[in-house]
């Protein structure tokens, strides 16, 4: 890592991320750019925030997966730290319901550990002036999701049973609830994805980000 001392112009970048591995990575490619330092590095949300206040980075790099506090409440902290903190979400398997809780908590972009460095870098750039940096596709279903009936927590757990080929009653017997109930949730996941069966639905819930595809 370089010295955090940088001329205005250098795009100051701090990585919140709880893989060695990631974090080594990103400095080395990152900093292949003379406007791009990384001035800090953190594991976990709780980290974040102390370096946060010692480097005062331009755009925090912060992946959502981490141990302890996660990256939507590291970035509700940091917020509340700073109003004008800068964060890019940069995370795999994500739901399309943890990007849009990130984008709540004051995030401004979103993208894919799998991206290009080109797509990264210039993700980083458009956030470092304040704007929203989000792919079409990401933005398509963020929008899609908005403008529909939202999914509650009880039929996204029915959705995991649908989408592991589960039946009703041992949908019934996991969650201790009446097989009644089940089907009433069923459908109800139906009507609001305006699908006609159960694998639809399974098939629609990954689509959205709802689910995460099978390993």
């Amino acid at each position: 890592m370089m010295d955090p001392a940088a001329t205005p112009a250098t795009l100051n970048v701090l990585i919140v991320d709880d893989h060695f591995v990631v974090r080594s990575g990103l400095v080395t490619s990152l900093e292949l750019d003379d406007d791009i330092r990384v001035v800090g590095e953190a594991e976990c949300g709780e980290d974040a925030l102390r370096v946060f206040r010692e480097r005062r980075p331009t755009v925090v790099l912060m992946d959502l997966q981490l141990p302890g506090q996660g990256g939507v409440a590291a970035t509700a902290a940091l917020r509340a730290l700073d109003p004008g903190a800068r964060v890019l979400i940069f995370s795999n398997f994500s739901r399309d319901d943890e990007i849009q809780a990130a984008l709540d908590a004051g995030a401004l972009g979103y993208v894919s550990k799998s991206a290009s460095r080109a797509d990264l870098l210039a993700a980083l750039r458009t956030v470092a002036q304040g704007r929203r940096h989000l792919s079409a596709e990401v933005a398509r279903r963020l929008t899609t999701a908005r403008l529909g009936p939202a999914i509650t927590t009880r039929e996204r757990e029915i959705l995991t049973h649908i989408a592991a080929g589960h039946a009703n009653k041992e949908i019934a017997a996991a969650l201790n609830i009446s097989e009644f109930t089940v089907k009433r949730h069923v459908s109800h996941i139906l009507e609001k994805m305006v699908v006609n069966d159960r694998a639809q639905a399974a098939v629609e819930a990954i689509r959205r980000g709802l689910l995460k595809l099978p390993e």
